[in-house]
């Protein structure tokens, strides 16, 4: 229990409420208490945190790709940082706590290139993925020579594999080599555009998932 001493203007010593008194080479003086820092764990926080944690699974195993395919969005933030916060904000669905992400919203590049046209894959051949699209190199901005990337994402495994310069856009196909211990599970399959030079990127499109051979 704190005690005031010679009167309201006197030496203050001990605790009042949250006003901490104390006397130092003869000088009076008070502070106030410190605040609890203790992590109440509110809904609000905890929902943050499983929202956090379901991003970071999908996005570190597509760290490389994200660098590249998030270059022209990274302000004052890393690339991975601007993608934890695009996905985090426009991608998460469900009621807690069985929160989702929702692909077809999770972009893994963004930018103004024209995208794939009719993007599609195939997982019928053992250890591989076979994508493939139509060619739209004289629609808006794209142009024939614009690399493709692609990326298979296990998240059974929380693995990916991805190429950031493949085939062209005139190529209309790249095929993927996949681990043979991918087998049965479910890939989920990512395709975009880059220009030559490296300096444009279309919005990722997420063409869908199947289970590998």
């Amino acid at each position: 229990m704190g005690k005031i001493g010679r009167g309201i203007l006197g030496g203050v010593s001990g605790k009042v409420a949250n006003v901490v008194g104390s006397r130092w080479k003869g000088i009076d003086y008070i502070r106030a208490k410190p605040q609890s820092v203790a992590n109440p764990r509110t809904l609000l926080q905890v929902n943050q945190r499983t929202k956090f944690a379901l991003v970071l699974r999908f996005l570190q195993p597509n760290l490389n790709f994200v660098k590249i395919g998030y270059k022209n969005y990274a302000v004052k933030k890393s690339q991975f940082n601007s993608a934890m916060s695009f996905i985090l904000n426009n991608a998460i669905i469900g009621v807690s706590p069985d929160f989702e992400i929702d692909y077809s919203l999770a972009l893994l590049s963004r930018g103004n290139l024209a995208g794939a046209l009719n993007p599609v894959f195939d997982l019928t051949t053992p250890g591989q993925v076979q994508f493939s699209w139509d060619d739209n190199s004289t629609d808006g901005n794209a142009l024939a020579t614009d690399k493709v990337m692609v990326v298979a994402y296990n998240p059974l495994k929380g693995e990916s594999v991805y190429l950031t310069e493949g085939a062209t856009r005139a190529d209309l196909s790249q095929t993927v080599i996949i681990p043979n211990s991918y087998a049965g599970d479910e890939l989920q399959m990512f395709i975009s555009f880059m220009n030559a030079e490296e300096t444009q990127l279309s919005n990722s499109i997420y063409i869908g998932s199947g289970t590998a051979s």
